[in-house]
């Protein structure tokens, strides 16, 4: 599972340079608009610590603002579950809240919040939290006939069992839903240090955007690209142990 991930994205991303530089060379352009195989290699070996150490920090920010989303996700998709007027309400709300797109309401934020690790963990869990949303309410509205009815017949049911079955028999969605939004919480991260921050791998994109240095660019992706691909990796190994042991449970 880990290593697909690996090699799926090693080869979008080998895929992606040979593109480049076909376009190099049948166009026969310069080292300063699309740089050699040489240059990235170099610029790679040069760059490799600080980029690497920039990517850890902007992966620590996306990990904290997706456990942050999940859980908020999670406490609002079961409020929203139920067939009350409140209920209603909340999913309504959840659906309207999200029209409006992060990356506008983004500057706002640092106009009022200013840089730090509370404006980037802000926006990274804004931009994930919402596809989370909707999944986990649409998971928790959806119930479980066959089993809920048993329980309720027999007087045992509970919300928290309610909860558990309809977790329980959706998990696997559950658990796709959780590692695909470790992607937007990166994004989210980086989108944040891009436009305003003093840290993390979006601020080094920035500056190397400002240069004009490609090669810096290309090395920055192929960071990000490789640890996000061991990070839902990771989530998903995570899932499927879960799954197991709540199955066996």
């Amino acid at each position: 599972m880990l290593h697909r991930r690996i090699y799926q994205f090693l080869i979008i991303y080998l895929l992606g340079i040979s593109v480049l530089l076909g376009v190099k060379y049948s166009l026969n352009l310069s080292d300063y608009v699309i740089p050699g195989p040489g240059s990235i290699w170099q610029t790679g070996a040069a760059v490799f610590d600080s980029y690497l150490h920039d990517v850890m920090n902007t992966l620590g920010v996306a990990v904290v603002g997706q456990v942050f989303s999940i859980c908020l996700a999670f406490l609002v998709g079961i409020i929203g579950r139920q067939t009350t007027w409140f209920g209603s309400f909340i999913k309504v709300a959840a659906y309207n809240v999200q029209a409006y797109p992060i990356v506008a309401l983004a500057p706002i934020i640092f106009i009022l919040l200013g840089d730090g690790f509370f404006t980037r963990l802000l926006i990274a869990a804004m931009i994930c939290y919402f596809p989370l949303l909707l999944s986990v309410l649409g998971v928790m509205s959806e119930p479980i006939t066959d089993i809920e009815h048993f329980y309720r017949s027999t007087g045992r049911m509970r919300w928290q069992l309610e909860v558990k079955i309809r977790a329980f028999e959706n998990l696997q969605k559950l658990t796709t839903v959780i590692s695909g939004s470790a992607t937007l919480a990166m994004a989210g991260t980086i989108v944040a240090e891009f436009i305003a921050a003093n840290a993390g791998i979006g601020y080094s994109i920035r500056i190397a955007l400002y240069q004009s240095d490609l090669s810096k660019i290309l090395v920055a992706l192929f960071l990000v690209g490789i640890t996000l691909a061991v990070y839902q990796g990771l989530l998903e190994w995570l899932g499927v142990f879960v799954r197991r042991g709540w199955a066996a449970a």
